[in-house]
């Protein structure tokens, strides 16, 4: 069943993601009142773009500048903006875009992805390190559209749903390509470095 095409795409969305119909972003891009809209971006998904742009470069510096980049091209295209998805999921899709260039455009050899340790590895650096290492090698080697889906998913913490419209594929697609991209990461780790 397709929803309403006004406010549609904010009742869809609450429907199959439980998220609130009214989005305060969308609300403000919808009254033209961009700068305000930015201003909520900016305070409300600062975190996930920082986290997603931090796994994605590996570099807090760049990081930073990605998620003001981040910041800037969704500014500039709230006048076409469509609400379809979550204002979480265009603006994870637009960093994506803006890590991607990044990396096009640096110079090879630099390490790609840092992946910060979780909480309870933090207790013994020395593992910590090696398996952010060992992880961060293995994402490495898949292609970028791989790895960017389990950085959507697994650190940006997108559902299959918000990833797809960060990718630009439908949801069904969305979860294929998890599904292959953690496959391939499994093929290229050492046994028992990635769980299941």
């Amino acid at each position: 069943m397709t929803a309403p095409a006004h406010v549609g795409g904010d009742m869809h969305a609450m429907a199959t993601t439980g998220e609130p119909a009214t989005d305060p972003v969308v609300e403000l891009i919808t009254a033209g009142k961009h700068r305000e809209a930015l201003t909520t971006c900016a305070r409300t998904h600062h975190v996930v773009l920082g986290r997603l742009c931090m796994a994605l470069l590996g570099s807090k510096a760049d990081a930073d500048e990605a998620v003001q980049e981040t910041l800037l091209r969704a500014h500039r295209a709230m006048p076409t903006y469509r609400g379809e998805g979550s204002v979480k999921a265009w603006l994870c899709g637009i960093a994506r875009h803006v890590c991607a260039h990044v990396l096009e455009t640096r110079r090879r050899g630099r390490e790609i992805l840092e992946v910060v340790p979780i909480e309870e590895e933090a207790r013994d650096a020395f593992t910590a390190r090696r398996r952010a290492r060992v992880i961060r090698e293995g994402l490495e080697k898949l292609k970028p559209s791989e790895r960017d889906v389990l950085v959507l998913r697994y650190v940006a913490d997108l559902s299959h749903r918000e990833i797809a419209v960060a990718c630009g594929v439908d949801e069904a697609a969305a979860r294929k390509r998890i599904s292959r991209a953690l496959a391939r990461l499994r093929s290229v780790m050492p046994t028992g470095e990635i769980e299941s």
